[in-house]
């Protein structure tokens, strides 16, 4: 290694040697990211030369920070390659901070951990629709969709090879082996790809470390995706039915990055740099961070991921989090990602509280519930279970350490959700008899034998505490799940556990981008369960994910931006009842909680008009935001003769061209409008004819244009501008959308959102949707 050292030390400037110093050794090293922006390789091409340079020169560096005394730590952890550059290493905090410095470098990232957001729904989401494309199968068979996440069950019949073609040549990807994965057996010509990712140097020998699903989530956001035509699915009788993908003959590959601690963000950047040289079409993440990032769009490993997948023409679609209705709290805000929201389905199950005097509550949940329909078994509020008065505000939250065994011993208990299930007191527990808990939010999921439910409104919380202290002997008992025949409406509703917007880092990008089902989603699972219901936007993501993939199979020269647009201005607005799409307070939803509405993916197959979201739009973006020139064309491929624009601002972020417009900050007297400029493609019949029809709230003035395009043989392209003048608007957030029309086959939906502030505000108000 010494000699490697001295032969690459002209890689650093002097001066940087200089100031690096030695670093403090009382440190404790932690996992960082050095990302170093866009790899010169060509994706798909192996250049082991190039490749044995760079990891050279990444050790030089960490040998120049790391003392000799810990020269074990002079290793990679992760080395990206492909369509990225960089690295991951135990670095202290004081290396981490002196290799930000280094001009090669764009960002140095500690590891974070990411956690994944988690039949009928098809159906739901194509009922009533025709479409003069047909069906999907005989189109997607070249298609590879990487699913990066936590590993798959290949022996789940959503997997199986049936009726499927030989792999795509353009395959460049591994099944990779494990003790307890055959990559001859297991991976198929459905399954085309397996990999696993350590993640973290101190579970190398982990039982986890295979390609093999230790959770169930990747299995079943996979099989959502892509799965196979599964006649008779169902979980124990409950949502039967033919369970399917929505690109039911694409191929899989699948990414392991997470593991029973959660995912690794250096991980997730390693994956999809394999998937980009691999040769997918799309990649689906259902993985968040559990509270917003603080990394902004450079620093985010997964931003930084997607970006690149978005530069090699690979859509990255992601989970829009789980930690609504919470305005503000949505993930994956960059223009290069495509963001889901979860919304409910037409599909009814329904759970039942019955108490000892008598009273019915509908309750949430899936359970198998074989406890008597009478009410016989006793039933105990958490607080009043309490080992001892000092832990009586946890012990209501039913928190490890708090009940008394005695007192919840073959009971019925009832527990106020604290938000980390982690904490629950899990040995007197499965004592009990079942679990009541009172939550404000709606995540169904399937629990087994056990009996558990959840309440999320107040009135019926109280209704159990009243009823506790109405008697000496209160009881109780839950019925078992059913599926009610008759379709709920309205649906859908944006679920209530869906994150909402507007993005922590830029309010003139409007997120989440479009709203997919995720509640009560039945697909396949691990183990010798079949298949399983799960709820959260990690199953709304991969209906996207599977959709797009559609959409590609029949479009293969359209860009990733085309297909996000004609995803996202083809969306519904409105539910089975033929109303606004409403959110759980049965307000008509805002785009901060539903982007632009349902997905309509066969309706997305014929948009008529598409918004082409560039590198340039991309470069301009970031130079927008405030980052350098030269660190932005260090990202961005082909980017090398752009320059940011004079007087770069936030405020210009909206003008990039986004299939959605956002106005983070409108003043009322503000002396003239704010125009917004878009381009628009025709990809629908040469010679075309449009025109535009404006949904605006009171008060909040809004023009377009022109308000007519023509298209021809000749012009295929064309731009317009929409102002806004909020002179007579309401304070807060004003909402509507302009929609272009052939009147024809083609409505094309553009939403907005506009903040409205008075001349007194500053950028945060009460947020008040006004339509």
């Amino acid at each position: 290694m010494t000699n490697i050292i001295v032969f690459l030390l002209p890689f650093l400037s002097l001066q940087w040697l200089l100031i690096s110093g030695s670093p403090t050794t009382n440190q404790i090293p932690k996992h960082y990211v050095i990302y170093m922006g866009a790899s010169t390789a060509s994706p798909n091409v192996t250049n082991e030369d190039t490749k044995v340079a760079d990891e050279l020169s990444h050790l030089q560096l960490l040998s120049s920070i790391i003392p000799r005394k810990e020269k074990e730590r002079i290793s990679l952890i992760h080395h990206y390659h492909h369509a990225i550059k960089g690295f991951s290493a135990m670095l202290t905090d004081n290396e981490a901070s002196l290799l930000s410095g280094h001009s090669d470098v764009v960002s140095v990232i500690e590891d974070e951990i990411v956690e994944p957001q988690t039949t009928r729904s098809w159906d739901f989401l194509e009922e009533g629709m025709q479409s003069k494309w047909g069906l999907a199968k005989p189109v997607t068979s070249n298609m590879i969709i990487g699913v990066i996440d936590s590993g798959i069950w290949p022996e789940a019949e959503s997997f199986n090879d049936k009726g499927i073609g030989p792999i795509p040549s353009k395959w460049k990807g591994a099944c990779e082996r494990a003790s307890d994965f055959n990559a001859s057996s297991n991976c198929n010509r459905k399954l085309i790809g397996a990999r696993f990712y350590v993640p973290d140097p101190k579970q190398a020998a982990s039982k986890e470390l295979t390609p093999r699903d230790s959770t169930g989530h990747g299995t079943h956001v996979a099989s959502t995706a892509a799965g196979t035509i599964v006649p008779g699915a169902s979980d124990m009788g409950l949502g039967s039915g033919t369970a399917r993908g929505g690109a039911p003959s694409a191929r899989i590959a699948s990414y392991k990055v997470c593991y029973s601690g959660g995912c690794s963000s250096a991980g997730i950047l390693k994956a999809i740099d394999d998937a980009i040289n691999d040769g997918v079409d799309i990649i689906s993440m259902s993985l968040g961070y559990s509270t917003p990032s603080s990394n902004s769009f450079l620093e985010d490993p997964l931003s930084i991921g997607a970006i690149h997948a978005d530069q090699n023409s690979i859509l990255p679609v992601l989970a829009a989090g789980n930690a609504g209705p919470t305005p503000s709290t949505v993930s994956h805000t960059a223009p290069w990602t495509f963001t889901v929201a979860a919304s409910t389905i037409d599909r009814y199950l329904r759970s039942i509280i019955h108490l000892g005097n008598g009273k019915i509550i509908n309750a949430l949940g899936i359970n198998y519930s074989n406890l008597s329909r009478s009410a016989i078994y006793p039933f105990v509020i958490g607080k009043e279970a309490a080992i001892n008065s000092s832990v009586v505000s946890i012990a209501e939250k039913c928190y490890s350490g708090s009940l008394d065994i005695k007192k919840i011993s073959g009971s019925i208990v009832v527990c106020v959700d604290g938000g980390d299930p982690s904490r629950l007191d899990v040995v007197p527990l499965i004592t009990s008899k079942g679990l009541i808990m009172f939550t404000g939010k709606t995540v169904l999921g399937s629990t087994s034998t056990f009996p558990s439910v959840q309440v999320n409104n107040i009135a019926d919380y109280d209704i159990l505490v009243n009823y506790f202290h109405s008697t000496a002997n209160p009881t109780a008992t839950i019925y078992p799940t059913v599926e009610v025949p008759k379709l709920y409406k309205p649906a859908p509703v944006v679920a209530n556990f869906s994150s909402r917007g507007p993005g922590q880092f830029t309010e003139n990008i409007l997120k989440p981008d479009i709203m997919a089902p995720g509640m009560a989603i039945l697909a396949a699972a691990m183990n010798t369960s079949k298949y399983v219901f799960m709820s959260g936007t990690s199953m709304a993501c991969p209906h996207v994910s599977g959709a797009a993939t559609f959409i590609k199979s029949v479009h293969p020269t359209w860009t990733t931006s085309m297909i996000k647009s004609a995803l996202i201005t083809t969306a519904s607005a409105y539910d089975n009842t033929g109303k606004p799409i409403r959110n759980e307070l049965n307000l008509v939803a805002s785009p901060h909680e539903a982007g632009s509405g349902e997905l309509n993916h066969m309706k997305a197959l014929d948009p008529g008009l598409v918004f082409d979201t560039t590198t340039q739009d991309y470069f301009n973006f970031l130079c927008y935001y405030g980052y350098k020139e030269a660190k932005i064309k260090s990202v961005l491929k082909g980017a090398n003769l752009f320059q940011c624009p004079i007087n770069s601002k936030p405020e210009l972020i909206t003008d990039i061209n986004y299939p959605s417009i956002s106005i983070g900050n409108l003043k009322r007297q503000q002396s003239s409008p704010t125009v917004v400029k878009r381009t628009v493609t025709n990809v629908g019949a040469s010679i075309s004819t449009y025109t535009v029809r404006v949904n605006s709230p009171k008060g909040l003035v809004v023009k377009v244009n022109p308000d007519r395009i023509v298209f021809s043989n000749s012009l295929n392209k064309t731009s317009f501008e929409v102002s806004f003048d909020g002179k007579g608007a309401v304070s807060g957030y004003n909402f509507g959308d302009i929609t272009w029309s052939d009147g024809l086959d083609h409505s094309v939906r553009v939403v907005y959102v506009v903040k409205e502030l008075l001349d007194s505000q500053s950028g945060h108000i009460t947020i008040v949707y006004n339509f």
